[in-house]
């Protein structure tokens, strides 16, 4: 059985959702972050207007600053949050 998936949102993320995290099976047809943001995004509402690219979103892979290219795994703790700005 494969492992779950295990996201967390963080920031204004976590506000809109209503959610700090979630334990999902790996969706078949994703393989990487862009993946993931577009079958979240897929949920529609809330999630469509944050996930469908038009709000900037950072993420981590397993604590590690990622593209939306990296490649994600069952078992892999993926975080989502807002850019930090500071000055």
């Amino acid at each position: 059985m494969n492992q779950p998936l295990r996201i967390l949102y963080f920031a204004r993320l976590r506000e809109a959702l209503g959610t700090a995290s979630e334990e999902i099976a790996l969706p078949d047809g994703v393989g990487d972050v862009d993946g993931l943001m577009a079958w979240l995004a897929a949920r529609g509402g809330v999630w469509q207007a944050e996930f469908s690219g038009s709000r900037p979103i950072r993420a981590a892979v397993n604590q590690a600053l990622v593209q939306g290219t990296a490649r994600i795994q069952g078992g892999d703790e993926v975080a989502f949050f807002p850019p930090v700005t500071g000055g």
